[in-house]
């Protein structure tokens, strides 16, 4: 794969953060949680957070959830699978969401 494509692909990893009360207290031991792609590794969700970012990572921990079945009176239907990946950041690096204001 080219450096190019590569980079490219590494932009359409994070889908976005995983915002829940479980997600606030892994933030206290500086880890953040984000939605991913399910066919992303471990190893491209480490450079997408360290590129996008620019902050140092020292692991990163994957969670597949399987979607669920549902059904609307004789209609029968799937959720999607999600992948939620918890990164821990080295110490003294920091990524805050609300900042925006």
């Amino acid at each position: 794969m080219s450096q190019a494509l590569h980079q490219e692909r590494l932009m359409t990893v994070i889908r976005g953060p995983h915002l829940s009360e479980k997600a606030h207290i892994a933030a206290e031991n500086n880890q953040v949680v984000f939605k991913v792609r399910t066919d992303a590794t471990k190893a491209e969700i480490r450079q997408a957070v360290e590129l996008l970012f620019d902050v140092k990572v020292e692991g990163v921990t994957v969670v597949n959830n399987k979607g669920k079945n549902k059904r609307f009176g004789q209609v029968r239907g799937r959720r999607k699978d999600t992948k939620k990946a918890y990164v821990k950041l080295a110490e003294g690096s920091e990524i805050d969401f609300l900042e925006g204001e």
